[in-house]
């Protein structure tokens, strides 16, 4: 059998979301994990403005990162995450069981991303230009956060498009996506390359995480 046919045979006998909505197991997940990244949501504006005001962090010394000159990419780093994003949307509402992953996967990883930002207090490399994103601004709650730094969320949310989608070629687009996004947010100087080079270890983790849960409860 090749590639094709295996992709199509797949397609055909995806789960569709009436088909998975008759299990009371996938309901309570999927309504849980909506208001649970609600509350995400609501809480992110208030988190970020504590985090933001804190003082008393250090720059790290980063060689690879001042070696790069510092430039505006904002435009290039915006039309790739959000069309990585709507392609991901498509295939969770294409696939349910890709939805259900991406879902809790997104919500453990941001819990980590607090936990980590909270303990690690990093002052911003000192030339960092900020991302202009309207859409994260009214996550953020202000104009321009910078010292959520470690981890690298950019890079993060892209790696675990990477890791949640199924076909190959798709894997391969959200591949690529995270490596230009981690390219250029070292370029834009809003991460130290520590954040950006563990971003995708802790996201690998959080989806382990996952999918230990789903498997077993």
């Amino acid at each position: 059998m090749d590639k094709k046919t295996s992709a199509e045979n797949n397609d055909k006998y995806m789960v569709t979301w009436k088909d998975a909505w008759v299990y009371r197991s996938f309901r309570s997940r999927t309504i849980a994990g909506l208001i649970s990244l609600s509350a995400l949501l609501l809480f992110f504006p208030f988190f970020f403005s504590l985090i933001e005001a804190r003082k008393g962090g250090f720059e790290l010394t980063d060689p690879v990162l001042y070696s790069l000159p510092a430039i505006d990419l904002s435009i290039p780093i915006f039309i790739i995450i959000y069309s990585t994003t709507i392609f991901t949307l498509y295939k969770c509402w294409k696939d349910p069981s890709v939805f259900i992953i991406f879902l809790w996967s997104f919500i453990i990883m941001s819990l980590l991303r607090i936990i980590s930002i909270s303990m690690l207090s990093l002052e911003p490399p000192s030339d960092l230009i900020p991302i202009k994103d309207p859409i994260t601004y009214l996550f953020y709650g202000k104009a321009d956060v910078t010292r959520d730094l470690f981890f690298s969320g950019h890079t993060a949310t892209q790696f675990l498009m990477f890791l949640c989608l199924k076909r190959k070629t798709d894997k391969t687009i959200a591949l690529i996506s995270t490596v230009l996004i981690a390219i250029m947010v070292l370029f834009q100087h809003v991460h130290y390359t520590v954040d950006v080079i563990a971003a995708p270890f802790i996201t690998y983790l959080a989806y382990w995480l996952t999918k230990s849960f789903l498997v077993h409860t």
